[in-house]
């Protein structure tokens, strides 16, 4: 009887698997759970269904290829081989595809990107950038090849020739076209003196569309100081690039027309406003004239010093209103005070003490008044007034 050790059992185990052709390359379909993706690149994860789990790895020359980001709880087909790790003992799947289950790879990574960006602002209206009237340095960034190309070049010279055109030549397709397309609207932006940039490409399936619904392209043209018109495919398709631009045309003719404007539509323009210009000054100057032709034919031009005299009048009589008004109130205020004083003043008076019965005795002249009976004598005669009238007395005799 042979005795294995831990090892010899493991290979022979795993030796026995690798040559089953069946599982050399099988697809698996089941739930993501405990998904890990490390540093190195590598993904690691379990594909459950309701029985059983099975270890998955997937190395990072595949897991780069995947063109969506796996997450736990979603339903996927894997496709791979199965072998043993030799140091835990479990046998595992190595994964070289993952497809979504029930939805296409790449819908779901278009989705997922677009949320993500959306979700961080770069869809936002108030990001986007007005595009140029009349753009003198235009740049485009597609493939050199292609009717795309010919047809922008053809309908920018055709509607404004003399455009300066700076193309960037780049990969639009395949797995080196979403850096070269970067590069290309950073290049611009770094060069200097371009007004607007153009990038996309000609129709095409999804995949051959795929760059520009990369996450690099999107943040580049995002991040681009020149306001930037996404062009790609036809107009039903639609692109993370389409979103993320300052505008979208449907297609790279559509963009060419959207970057210049037609020089004859241009030109009637002008006209028009030249035609309304002229209307609105002959309709400003014959206002103008009317009105001049009103003030020369009025009073104060025709007799101006009618107009001055008449003012000067109008000056004086206000004037005089003032005064006349000044003067009465100051009478008014004086004969106020006038009747104070005289009331105080007949208050005061000799003549209302006589009024009451009483009588002021002087001497003859009158200049002297007899306010003690001592001072004068017997026989001398004095004045007595009355309150009407005067007494002329003789003294018999001092009490």
């Amino acid at each position: 009887m042979k005795v294995f050790s831990v090892k010899e059992l493991t290979r022979y185990i795993k030796s026995l698997i690798e040559k089953d052709v069946l599982l050399a390359n099988v697809w698996v379909k089941g739930e993501i759970s405990n998904f890990k993706a490390a540093v190195s690149g590598h993904f690691y994860f379990t594909l459950k269904d309701d029985f059983s789990c099975l270890k998955v790895v997937m190395f990072r020359s595949r897991s780069r290829l995947v063109p969506f980001r796996p997450e736990n709880g979603m339903a996927v087909t894997v496709r791979g081989y199965v072998s043993v790790f030799e140091r835990d003992g479990i046998y595992q799947l190595y994964a070289e595809e993952i497809e979504p289950d029930g939805t296409g790879a790449l819908f779901l990574a278009f989705e997922q990107l677009k949320e993500r960006l959306q979700q961080e602002g770069l869809f936002d209206p108030k990001h986007k950038k007005p595009l140029p009237l009349l753009p003198r340095r235009i740049g485009i960034v597609t493939s050199p090849q292609g009717a795309a190309i010919r047809d922008m070049l053809e309908i920018i010279r055709r509607r404004w020739n003399g455009r300066e055109i700076i193309l960037v030549p780049v990969q639009v397709q395949g797995e080196a076209a979403p850096p070269a397309v970067a590069r290309g609207i950073q290049l611009l932006n770094r060069l200097g003196g371009v007004d607007l940039i153009i990038v996309g490409r000609g129709g095409g399936s999804i995949e051959e569309l795929w760059a520009f619904n990369t996450e690099i392209v999107a943040r580049s043209i995002f991040s681009s100081k020149i306001p930037v018109i996404s062009a790609v495919g036809h107009e039903t398709d639609f692109t993370i690039s389409d979103f993320v631009a300052d505008a979208r045309a449907a297609t790279p003719s559509a963009a060419a027309e959207m970057a210049v404007p037609d020089k004859r539509e241009m030109e009637r323009y002008i006209q028009t406003l030249r035609t309304r210009l002229a209307r609105a000054l002959e309709k400003r100057l014959g206002d103008d004239r009317r009105r001049l032709r009103a003030c020369l034919e009025s009073r104060v031009f025709v007799r101006p010093a009618d107009v001055l005299c008449g003012a000067r009048q109008q000056l004086l009589d206000f004037l005089y209103r003032r005064l006349s008004q000044a003067v009465r109130g100051i009478v008014e205020r004086e004969e106020g005070r006038l009747a104070v004083l005289a009331g105080r003043l007949q208050a005061l008076s000799p003549l209302a003490t006589l009024a009451r019965g009483y009588s002021i005795c002087t001497t003859p002249d009158g200049k002297r008044v007899i306010n003690d009976s001592g001072s004068v004598e017997a026989g001398e005669r004095l004045s007595v007034r009355l309150h009407r009238g005067q007494l002329s007395c003789i003294v018999e005799e001092r009490i």
